[in-house]
C-alpha cells in the first residue's frame, strides 16, 4: 500500500506503549489495539515505519511483525505455541550426528558438543545423542524440563523464538541465543554446520545460497527483536 501519514512516533499509552502515524494510533493486522510493554520495542518500530518510502513494504518491518505476531497469534494460543516450540526438542538438530566423514563428524563434536555440556549444567538436561538419521527418543523429564523453561517466557519473546528454532532446528542452539552463549552469527554458523559441508565439497548453487542468505537475514532480526524484549 502506498504510504499515507508523514510521521511515525511512539507514544506512550495506557497499558504501555504504541505507535502513531500522524497522530493516529495503528492496530494490528487483527485490528487489535497495538500495545506493547517497552518503549525500546516501540521507538524501533516506529522508526520501521518511519523508514518506509513511497510504499509501505511489510518484509522490510520485521519488528513490527514480530510485535503484532505476538499480540495476534501468541497470546490467543500461547500453550500451542509454546508446544510447538518444545518440540524441537525431542527431535533436535545436535542430536544427529554423521556417520562420516571424518572430518565432519569432528566439526559437529566440536560445535554441538559444548552447547549439549552447557544445557546439561546450566538447565539439567541431558540429551541423547545419535549416528544416521534413525530417531532417537529423548527422556520425558528432560523434555519436559525444556518446556517449562519456554513457558517462562513472555509473548513477545516467544514470537521470536518461534522463528529462531523453526529456522535452526535446534531448541539447544535457541536456549543459547535467549541466554546470550550465541550471537546471530554463531548460530547460523552451528545450526548451518552441515550445510556448509556440502558446499565446502560441491560448491553452493544458487537456490541453496538464497535460502540460506533468507534464512541468516530472518535468524538476525529475530535474534535482534528477542534481545529488544530485555530492553
Amino acid at each position: 500500500m502506498k504510504r499515507f501519514y508523514k510521521k511515525a512516533e511512539a507514544c506512550a499509552v495506557d497499558g504501555g506503549f504504541s505507535i502513531v502515524l500522524d497522530g493516529r494510533s495503528i492496530k494490528t493486522p487483527a485490528k487489535a489495539a497495538f500495545i506493547l510493554p517497552s518503549l525500546a520495542i516501540a521507538e524501533e518500530v516506529a522508526s520501521e515505519w518511519d523508514a518506509q518510502k513511497d510504499k509501505v513494504d511489510p518484509s522490510t518491518m520485521p519488528t513490527m511483525k514480530y510485535a503484532a505476531t505476538a499480540i495476534d497469534r501468541v497470546t490467543t494460543q500461547r500453550e500451542k505455541v509454546i508446544d510447538e516450540i518444545a518440540g524441537f526438542g525431542a527431535t533436535d538438530l545436535v542430536c544427529y550426528r554423521a556417520s562420516y566423514p571424518e572430518f565432519l563428524k569432528t566439526k559437529q563434536t566440536d560445535a554441538w558438543d559444548p552447547l549439549l555440556v552447557w544445557v546439561k549444567d546450566t538447565h539439567g538436561v541431558t540429551l541423547r545423542v545419535t549416528t544416521g538419521v534413525g530417531y532417537i527418543a529423548q527422556e520425558d523429564e528432560a523434555l519436559a524440563k525444556l518446556r517449562a523453561i519456554i513457558d517462562t517466557q513472555s509473548d513477545l519473546q516467544l514470537s521470536a523464538i518461534h522463528d529462531i528454532v523453526s529456522l535452526s532446528g535446534s531448541l539447544v542452539v535457541t536456549l543459547a541465543v535467549m541466554s546470550g552463549i550465541l550471537d546471530a552469527q554463531q548460530a547460523f554458523e552451528v545450526s548451518e554446520l552441515d550445510e556448509t559441508h556440502i558446499i565446502e565439497e560441491w560448491g553452493e548453487d544458487a537456490e541453496s545460497a538464497k535460502r540460506r542468505k533468507n534464512n541468516k537475514v530472518s535468524l538476525e532480526a529475530a535474534i535482534k527483536f528477542l534481545n529488544l524484549c530485555d530492553q
